[in-house]
């Protein structure tokens, strides 16, 4: 336990300076507007997605996130009309097609909230994308983010070995160390029924713009993805769709991770990924109907903190709203 205990508290205090400063998402590929703004308003209809995340489950005060987004095109949506009952039983239900081939703006948000170690973070976030027809089966669209991040350091959750002499932890403990930080992200993303690549870059002012009461510097860095990946018909049932997310913020590593996913009649699907040094990710979900879908994964962590944690939980509720 006291072995935990510290390594918690390192974590804690440190993971802030590397990569838990954006949130991982193990289903990237059932939600792209999550890792980049040029994703909103690729369907025809108003996209709201929720999730909540538990991250090395096993350590104390583990990294949990949780979200839920909103994405729309603006002009194009139908009307929504209500709908009481949530039927199941009328088979399976295919994924909604993207819409290409016209040129429409799109309007999205985001709240977030992170918790990793000692840190907090609440993030509120407005996108805006344009997106141009390539062709009738390909759009290309660019996407902007503008957000304000309120970040925050717990000391009742940190753990150091001399309170007294780390300098780090004074920094943070001093003032009740609060600030709230502008965030602002842009994407590129090009996208078909058949396949999508995207690259998009968040946290791109650091912490140029900045007001609270920290003594600290929570220090944000910029951060960069590239997505992609191709869907395969196997046969008339069966879908192969391999994808992948590359990951970079300094001074961390690059991330990279490949994703397989089966789907079966495009409406229950099956995946695995592996996040290098990292993760082996197993995942599960379906469409329950032409309003909801619903995805569960796993990560069971191959580092060399696997001796303590019992890996990691996603859930995620997709609601299509306007979906014809």
């Amino acid at each position: 336990m006291k072995k935990r205990i510290i390594l918690v508290g390192f974590l804690g205090l440190f993971s802030n300076s590397f990569g838990q400063q954006i949130p991982q998402y193990s289903q990237y590929l059932r939600n792209q507007f999550m890792a980049n703004p040029a994703a909103a308003g690729v369907y025809d209809f108003t996209d709201v997605t929720l999730s909540g995340r538990s991250q090395w489950t096993g350590f104390d005060n583990a990294p949990m996130t949780s979200y839920l987004s909103i994405a729309s095109p603006i002009g194009r949506n139908p009307k929504v009309r209500y709908d009481p009952g949530i039927r199941t039983g009328s088979g399976p239900v295919k994924n909604p097609e993207v819409g290409t081939g016209k040129f429409k703006h799109a309007v999205g948000g985001q709240v977030l909230a992170d918790q990793y170690g000692a840190f907090r973070k609440m993030q509120f976030a407005g996108t805006y994308a344009v997106h141009l027809p390539l062709s009738k089966t390909v759009n290309l669209s660019f996407g902007a983010k503008v957000g304000l991040s309120n970040n925050a350091f717990i000391q009742s959750r940190a753990v150091v070995l001399d309170p007294t002499n780390d300098k780090t932890y004074v920094d943070y403990t001093s003032n009740n160390s609060r600030k709230n930080i502008l965030d602002i992200g842009a994407g590129l993303y090009v996208y078909s029924n058949k396949f999508f690549f995207g690259i998009a870059a968040d946290q791109l002012t650091k912490n140029m713009v900045s007001f609270g009461s920290a003594s600290a510097n929570f220090d944000p860095q910029m951060y960069f993805n590239a997505t992609g990946g191709i869907k395969l018909r196997a046969n008339d049932n069966i879908t192969i769709t391999p994808a992948f997310i590359v990951k970079y913020m300094n001074p961390a590593p690059i991330s990279i991770e490949g994703t397989v996913q089966i789907e079966y009649k495009e409406w229950l699907w099956a995946g695995f990924s592996y996040r290098n040094t990292d993760a082996i990710v197993g995942m599960i979900g379906l469409n329950i109907n032409k309003k909801l879908k619903f995805g569960y994964s796993y990560d069971y962590s191959v580092s060399r903190f696997n001796q303590y944690s019992t890996g990691g939980h996603e859930l995620v509720l997709g609601i299509m709203l306007g979906r014809k």
